[in-house]
C-alpha cells in the first residue's frame, strides 16, 4: 500500500541526476508523447522480452568482439567482417545482436514440445536458448573446413521426416550434415555428419556455448561411457554413434578448444566459471574415404515419471490435409514446407516461431489456425481453441499482451471460422467465453462525441509494426469482425435475441469506423486509409487492409481498399516486396501477402508479382523470417522461422484456387498464366470452404483451359465464379462442376 503514496518517481529522478545520468522518468514521458495517451503502460510481456533480448546482446558485446579468433556462428562471422555486406559498425552499439541473418529451421516432430533449430550453416541448437553442436573437418596439415566461414548448400527434406541437409567443401575436404528429430527415448535430435578429405584428418563434433542469438552459458562438460558422449551440466546428454579417438576440452581463459585441437592434453571434463566451456570429439578420416558419425541429443531432459506418448509421424499428422499439384516446384515445395511449419508450431499452444517468438499471441494464432483450417486439419485447431476460454480474463478480455485490443476480435473470428469451415457446431464450453468476449468489445469502445476516434477502440500497442500506441483501425476492423462472429456463434447456440443485438452493435461500430475514415479522407484528400484517424499515410497503413483481407468487411473493389493498396505499391515496395520501415526495417513476407490478397480480390494481376517475390525471398529450407534484410536478404527482425509467414503462404495457395466472396465461391483467381502453358493438370484440395469441402482441377488445353470442381456441400451448392487471370470473370451455369474457357475469349 505504501507504494501508492511514496514519491518513488521523484526519488528515482533525483538519484539519477545526482550521479550524472539523464532523468529516466522524464525520458519515458517524452517517449510516450510520440503516441496517444494509454490506459495501460507498456505491456510487461514485451518489456520482459526486450530486456532478455538485449541482455543477451550485452553478453555478446562482452564475449565476442575481443575473441574474434574463436569460431563463431554464421551471423557473427558475417556481421563482424568489415569486408562483408552484413558488416555493422559497433562503436555506439551497447548490445550486439543478430540483425542480418536471423534465419533458422525447426526440425521437431508433430506434437513434440521441443523445437530444435538449425542455422544456415548446419549449427544445431537442440533446446530453446541452449548451447549448440557443430561439425567440421580438419587435416593433419592444419587445413580446416568450418561451415560458418564458408558458402554452403542447404535444403529441407520433406518426406516422412523433416530434415535439414547442409553441404560445404573447402580445399579437398567435404562435409555433409543431416539433422532431424527422431522418436528415440521419447524424442531425440540426430546430427549425422559425413566427411571426406583428400588428406588424413578428422571429423570433428564440437560443443559450442552459443546459438543463433548469441552466447548461451556452458559451465560443465564431462565425458560419459569412455569417449562415447558428453554430459553437459546436470541435465543434457550428447551420445556418439561410436567412441571418439580423442576428446578435447577448454575453458574461457584458455580460449576456444577449436584453436588447439591437436595439442591439448586428454582430459575427461572441464569446468568454466565464465560459462564459455567448449569441447570437441575427433573421429579419424582416411584419405578419400567418407566417414559418417551420428550424434544424438535426447530431448527429454528429465526422466519421465510415466511413459511419454508417441509423437505421430509426419504422414499421420498431415492425413487429410489439402494436396497441391502445380508445375512450379518452388511454389509446390514452399506449400509443403509451410504446411509442416504451421503443424509443428500448433501443439497444445500456437507459437509464431520456434525460438524468439516461442510464446502465444492471439493475433498470430488467428492466422496460423486459419491456415490449418483451410488445409482441413480441424482436430488440431479445435484442440487449441479449447484453450481460449482459459486465456480470458474475468472482464472478458482475451489476454495475450496488455494494450492489444485486437485480440478479442481475432479470438471470436477464428472460433466462428472453425465452425463455418468444419461444419461443426460451437462447443458448449465456449459459449460463456464468446458472450463475455463480445461484451468486452462493446464496453471497450469510446463514447460518442470524442473526436475523430468516437466509437472506436482506445489507443493501444496493437501490432508493433504499425507504430506507437494509437487508435488503430486494425483493432477496430477486428472488433467489428469479432462482434459479427459472436452473433453467428450465439445464434447457433439458440441465443437469437442476444445475437441480433450483437449484430446491431457490429453495425454501429462499423458506422463509427466509416465516419472516422471519412474524416481522415477529407484531411488527406484521398480515399486511402491511414493506420489511425490522425495519422498521415505511412507504411502502417498496411494494417488497414484487414478490412479487405482477411475480414472482407469491405468489398474487393472498395475505393478505400484500392487507394490504400495503391499508396503502398507506390511508396512502400523494395525489391518487389512490401518494405515495412516501422520497427521491422525489412521486407515483410506476410504483409506482402496481405497486400497480394487484397489485389487478388480486386482482379489486379500485380498480386501474382507480389506472391512471386515472397517465394523468391524464402530461405533454402523454405522458411521466411519475420522481416528480410534488404541487402543481405537474411532475416533482420523477429523469429528466423516466422510461422505467421508460413501460414500466409498456405492461405495464399488456398485462395488462389478457391475462396469465398460473400455468398459466391470464386475459383482460380491466383493462378499464374505460365502454369497453363504446359500439359500438367493443376489441382488443389479437397479443402474446406464456407460452403463445404471443394476440390479443383484445372486442365491446360491447346485452345484454353477446362476447370472442374466437386464439393461436399454443407447445403445447396453455391454460385460459382471462375476468375482465372486473363480470362475475366465467368459465372458457372446451374450446378455444373465443369467449365471450359477459350484463349480467344480471354481479355
Amino acid at each position: 500500500m505504501w507504494m501508492r503514496w511514496f514519491p518513488w518517481k521523484q526519488v528515482v529522478a533525483r538519484v539519477a541526476r545526482a550521479h550524472g545520468f539523464a532523468d529516466p522518468i522524464r525520458l519515458l514521458s517524452r517517449l510516450e508523447s510520440f503516441g496517444q495517451p494509454l490506459e495501460v503502460k507498456e505491456p510487461l510481456e514485451l518489456l520482459r522480452a526486450g530486456v532478455v533480448f538485449h541482455a543477451r546482446g550485452l553478453l555478446n558485446t562482452g564475449a565476442i568482439q575481443h575473441n574474434l579468433d574463436w569460431v563463431w556462428p554464421f551471423w557473427v562471422e558475417r556481421q563482424y567482417d568489415p569486408a562483408d555486406e552484413a558488416f555493422i559498425p559497433r562503436a555506439f552499439s551497447i548490445t550486439h545482436v543478430n540483425l542480418t541473418h536471423r534465419n533458422w529451421t525447426a526440425v521437431g516432430l508433430p506434437d513434440m514440445d521441443e523445437l530444435p533449430i538449425v542455422d544456415p550453416r548446419g549449427l544445431l541448437t537442440p533446446f530453446w536458448d541452449s548451447w549448440s553442436l557443430d561439425a567440421m573437418v580438419i587435416t593433419s596439415g592444419g587445413a580446416r573446413l568450418i561451415p560458418s566461414r564458408l558458402d554452403a548448400h542447404q535444403s529441407l527434406e520433406l518426406d516422412d521426416a523433416l530434415a535439414v541437409l547442409t553441404r560445404s567443401a573447402f580445399e579437398g575436404m567435404e562435409l555433409a550434415t543431416r539433422i532431424e528429430a527422431q522418436r528415440l527415448e521419447g524424442g531425440a535430435v540426430c546430427l549425422a555428419a559425413t566427411a571426406r578429405s583428400d588428406h588424413p584428418g578428422w571429423l570433428v563434433v564440437a560443443l559450442r556455448p552459443y546459438n543463433p542469438e548469441g552466447v548461451s552459458f556452458v559451465h560443465d562438460i564431462r565425458l560419459e561411457s569412455g569417449r562415447g558422449g558428453w554430459r553437459i551440466g546436470r541435465r543434457d546428454r550428447v551420445i556418439f554413434s561410436e567412441q571418439a579417438a580423442h576428446c578435447a576440452f577448454s575453458d574461457y581463459r584458455s580460449g576456444d578448444v577449436l584453436q588447439r585441437l591437436l595439442c591439448l592434453e586428454e582430459r575427461s571434463s572441464v569446468h568454466c566459471e565464465v560459462g564459455l566451456a567448449t569441447a570437441a570429439a575427433l573421429f579419424p578420416i582416411a584419405p578419400g574415404e567418407p566417414r559418417t558419425i551420428r550424434t544424438w541429443v535426447p530431448l527429454h531432459r528429465e526422466a519421465p515419471s510415466r511413459p511419454v506418448p508417441q509423437a505421430p509421424g509426419w504422414r499421420d499428422a498431415l492425413t487429410g490435409a489439402a494436396a497441391l499439384q502445380i508445375p512450379d516446384p518452388l511454389f509446390s515445395d514452399l506449400y509443403r514446407s509451410a504446411l509442416r511449419t504451421v503443424v509443428l508450431h500448433a501443439h497444445r499452444e500456437v507459437y509464431p516461431g520456434p525460438y524468439t517468438y516461442r510464446r502465444f499471441w492471439f493475433r498470430d494464432a488467428a492466422f496460423i489456425l486459419h491456415a490449418l483450417l483451410c488445409a482441413g486439419l480441424f482436430d488440431r485447431v479445435e484442440r487449441v481453441l479449447d484453450t481460449f476460454p482459459g486465456r480470458q480474463k474475468r472482464s472478458g478480455f482475451f489476454h495475450s499482451q496488455e494494450g492489444e485490443w485486437d485480440s478479442n476480435g481475432e479470438a471470436l473470428w477464428i472460433m466462428e471460422r472453425f465452425c463455418t469451415l468444419s461444419g461443426r457446431p460451437p462447443k458448449r464450453q465456449w459459449r460463456r467465453a464468446v458472450l463475455r468476449g463480445a461484451r468486452w468489445i462493446e464496453r471497450k469502445r469510446l463514447p460518442p462525441g470524442s473526436g475523430p476516434q468516437a466509437g472506436l477502440l482506445p489507443p493501444g500497442f496493437s501490432a508493433e509494426h504499425l507504430g506507437p500506441n494509437d487508435f488503430y483501425y486494425w483493432d477496430d476492423f477486428w472488433g467489428v469482425a469479432g462482434l459479427r462472429a459472436a452473433a453467428t456463434l450465439l445464434s447457433l447456440y439458440g441465443m437469437g435475441r442476444i445475437a441480433a443485438g450483437l449484430q446491431q452493435e457490429a453495425d454501429r461500430f462499423l458506422a463509427a469506423v466509416e465516419a472516422s475514415l471519412a474524416a481522415a479522407s477529407r484531411s488527406l484528400g484521398r480515399h486511402a486509409m491511414p493506420a489511425a484517424p490522425t495519422r498521415r499515410l505511412d507504411s502502417g497503413a498496411v494494417g488497414s487492409l484487414a478490412a479487405g483481407y482477411p475480414l472482407q468487411i469491405f468489398p474487393g473493389d472498395d475505393l478505400r481498399l484500392l487507394d490504400t493498396a495503391r499508396f503502398l505499391l507506390e511508396r512502400c515496395l523494395f525489391r518487389g516486396g512490401f518494405y515495412q520501415d516501422i520497427i521491422h526495417s525489412g521486407i515483410n513476407p506476410y504483409l506482402t501477402l496481405h497486400l497480394a490478397q487484397v489485389l487478388m480480390r480486386a482482379g489486379d494481376e500485380r498480386a501474382l508479382d507480389l506472391a512471386r517475390t515472397v517465394a523468391e525471398l524464402a530461405s533454402p529450407t523454405g522458411q521466411w523470417p519475420e522481416a528480410v534484410h534488404p541487402r543481405t536478404l537474411g532475416g533482420c527482425m523477429g523469429d528466423g522461422q516466422h510461422v505467421w509467414a508460413a501460414a500466409e503462404w498456405v492461405l495464399w495457395v488456398r485462395n488462389a484456387f478457391m475462396r469465398e466472396e460473400g455468398e459466391r465461391l470464386v475459383l482460380g483467381s491466383g493462378i499464374f498464366p505460365e502454369w497453363l502453358n504446359q500439359p500438367q493438370v493443376l489441382s488443389f484440395g479437397p479443402a474446406p470452404t464456407s460452403f463445404g469441402a471443394v476440390r479443383v482441377e484445372i486442365h491446360p488445353l491447346p485452345d484454353g483451359v477446362r476447370i472442374e470442381w466437386e464439393g461436399a456441400w454443407h447445403g445447396a451448392a453455391p454460385p460459382v465464379e471462375v476468375r482465372i487471370p486473363r480470362f475475366g470473370r465467368v459465372a458457372a451455369q446451374g450446378d455444373a462442376g465443369i467449365l471450359s474457357l477459350s484463349w480467344e475469349e480471354a481479355r
